[in-house]
């Protein structure tokens, strides 16, 4: 059962469906939505319980999968009116969406771009981490999730000269529904390692990563592009875990050039 979804929809032509990371939302992509959608109809929605989507407060000790996630988004695509295939871009576990969404409504997707994400699964000590924030944050509130998280998805130089930049993210995850944080926690522990997946990928794919990405490391997604047939990748200097945020001029241009080339 899909659960309707805020989303962005703005432009027009191809559609380029925007996945956020965790625990952010779709303002996230602000610089991909205001440059990209003057060439593509860009489509960008907040997944269950972040940003301005609606969650059931039950869903913080059931957790969500990820697969309900990938539903939710087609959802919106219908809602929206999109039938042709789309560029799915996910960052982190927009990225873990993304692989859903790329299983589950193959006929949807016409490319993927995979920002600064995984193909594994959760090793068991990441898992116990995930488990502990689902059960804690009520207490914590979300201000001390973004203590804890802000500094470990941007780049050091980012960290020391943007500070602009670190309280925008420090702000998102700041307001972001307690529930959406402990349910997502709780659906990213659970999620199935998609390794095997990457050959069978058979869409053009774009890999983008942060030069200084430690979550999701350059040699991590370079071996993801190495073992998918068709697949691109890209660093991305003077950036960490949230490149589209950190570089959104280099993100927007390598987005911008893949699909200019390949569809």
């Amino acid at each position: 059962m899909s659960h309707p979804l805020h989303a962005i929809d703005q432009g027009t032509g191809s559609v380029l469906l925007l996945l956020h990371g965790f625990p952010l939302d779709h303002t996230m992509w602000r610089n991909q939505t205001e440059t990209l959608a003057t060439k593509f109809r860009v489509v960008a929605p907040d997944l269950r319980g972040f940003g301005k989507s609606s969650i059931e407060p039950i869903a913080a000790k059931t957790g969500i999968a990820i697969a309900d996630y990938a539903d939710d988004v087609a959802a919106v695509l219908d809602n929206l009116g999109v039938r042709e295939p789309v560029v799915v871009c996910g960052l982190s576990m927009g990225g873990y969406v993304a692989w859903q969404f790329f299983e589950r409504h193959r006929d949807r997707v016409r490319a993927l771009v995979q920002c600064d994400t995984k193909s594994v699964a959760d090793t068991p000590k990441a898992r116990e981490t995930r488990y502990q924030m689902a059960e804690s944050v009520e207490g914590w509130g979300a201000a001390h999730v973004a203590t804890l998280m802000a500094p470990k998805m941007l780049a050091a130089t980012t960290l020391s000269s943007n500070t602009k930049l670190v309280d925008e993210v420090t702000d998102i995850i700041s307001r972001t529904d307690p529930v959406a944080i402990a349910a997502a926690q709780r659906g990213m522990a659970h999620r199935d390692d998609k390794s095997e997946l990457l050959g069978a990928i058979d869409v053009p794919t774009l890999y983008m990563v942060g030069e200084e990405d430690a979550i999701s490391p350059p040699a991590e997604m370079r071996a993801m592009a190495d073992a998918t047939p068709d697949a691109e990748y890209v660093e991305i200097p003077n950036s960490g875990h949230l490149s589209p945020m950190e570089n959104p001029h280099a993100v927007n241009h390598a987005i911008d050039d893949f699909i200019a080339r390949r569809l």
